[in-house]
């Protein structure tokens, strides 16, 4: 009788043991669903927690894409000689600066000399037969010569001004200047000069390279027109329009921006299912560097929403939480859904229901770490 007793007794005291220890932890957070935690004065300082209440402010969704900066066709050109020839001399290099109307390279070749002895030759040749044609005019006005000889000398004169015309503009597009070409001064080598004020971007030949009409010696660049091209998704272009404002910032610099404005909203999609929104740069910046990869972000749209600091918002296992005040020292972690975080504040959806509670905006992290221990 005397074990039984005490047997009964030891049941007793393991069972009042459990029962202790189970509601222990309901109150720590343990129990399986439960996620409040009691801390002492002592903790609450030590984790310097803070309330507050939630507020109603103007929030802005922003639409975050990334692109690279691009320059218009207008503002790249590539060098080429019309004619040929081999490459004499050149100075460039890719990411020298060169101004417009400046030597950039000079090319050779026997066909330039030629061209030149074509065109003064002709240009000689035209006199005669201008003096022939009008000496014939004359005579066939008096009828001292025939109609034969008289459209025989204007067909020579005509032809002849055609060629001293065509010859002329062979030789612009030479670069030769056909003001001053005469005998006493031509060359064998042309100037190719720089068409536009900018930068070296490639250089595609070295000295004694033959180059054909249609080899691209040279790209230049003019880059005081850049613009950013974005890649924006099928599902937000509607969310776009000429004249919008945004943010653009380089991976290596994010906390450098600069202001865009959208100036062209692509019509066709890529097999992606996004197209490209071009954006002028409000400030020209030599630092931005074409091809240069960039990210933006764009205020789509805005209202008023409810919203707590952004500090009083945890990310814990892909959900946000924050923690209400339930009674002093007694903190109650609810799962919540965020809108955007704009100028330190995250909107905080159905945020109505909960306007009237207070949360804790500083030290929430601290809480979640004591009450994930207590847990464990």
């Amino acid at each position: 009788m005397k074990k039984y007793l005490i047997t009964l007794s030891v049941s007793f005291v393991f069972l009042l043991s459990c029962s202790e220890k189970k509601n222990a932890d309901i109150t720590t957070g343990a129990e399986t669903g439960s996620s409040v935690i009691s801390l002492t004065d002592a903790q609450i300082k030590s984790a310097g927690v803070a309330a507050g209440k939630m507020e109603q402010k103007t929030i802005s969704s922003v639409l975050k894409v990334n692109g690279k900066i691009d320059v218009p066709p207008q503002n790249m050109v590539s060098i080429s000689i019309p004619m040929g020839g081999y490459l004499k001399s050149t100075h460039l290099l890719p990411g020298v600066h060169v101004s417009k109307g400046e030597v950039i390279a000079v090319v050779e070749d026997q066909q330039y000399i030629q061209v030149q002895q074509d065109y003064l030759t002709a240009k000689a040749k035209i006199r005669f037969l201008e003096n022939e044609y009008e000496r014939q005019k004359e005579l066939n006005q008096s009828k001292a010569s025939s109609d034969k000889v008289y459209q025989q000398a204007e067909a020579d004169y005509s032809s002849q001004r055609v060629m001293v015309a065509a010859l002329a503009e062979k030789l612009k597009l030479a670069g030769i200047d056909v003001q001053r070409l005469d005998d006493s001064n031509i060359s064998r080598s042309v100037n190719i000069y720089s068409p536009i004020n900018g930068y070296v971007s490639k250089v595609n030949v070295n000295i004694g390279k033959y180059v054909a009409p249609t080899d691209v010696l040279f790209e230049l660049i003019n880059p005081t027109d850049i613009h950013l091209a974005l890649k924006v998704f099928e599902k937000d272009i509607n969310k776009l329009f000429i004249g919008q404002k945004l943010m653009a910032y380089t991976n290596n610099q994010p906390e450098k921006k600069y202001p865009c404005e959208i100036l062209l909203i692509g019509k066709d999609l890529s097999p992606e299912r996004n197209t490209d929104v071009h954006c002028h740069f409000e400030m020209y910046d030599k630092s931005l560097i074409p091809g240069t990869y960039m990210n933006a972000e764009i205020a789509v749209e805005t209202k008023n929403a409810f919203v707590l600091p952004e500090s009083a918002v945890l990310l814990f296992e892909n959900k946000t939480y924050v923690f209400v005040i339930k009674e002093k020292g007694l903190f109650e972690m609810l799962e919540v859904k965020t809108g955007p975080t704009e100028k330190g504040v995250t909107e905080i959806f159905d945020g109505a229901e909960l306007q009237n509670k207070s949360f804790v905006v500083k030290g929430a992290y601290a809480i979640l770490m004591k009450l994930k221990n207590t847990t464990d």
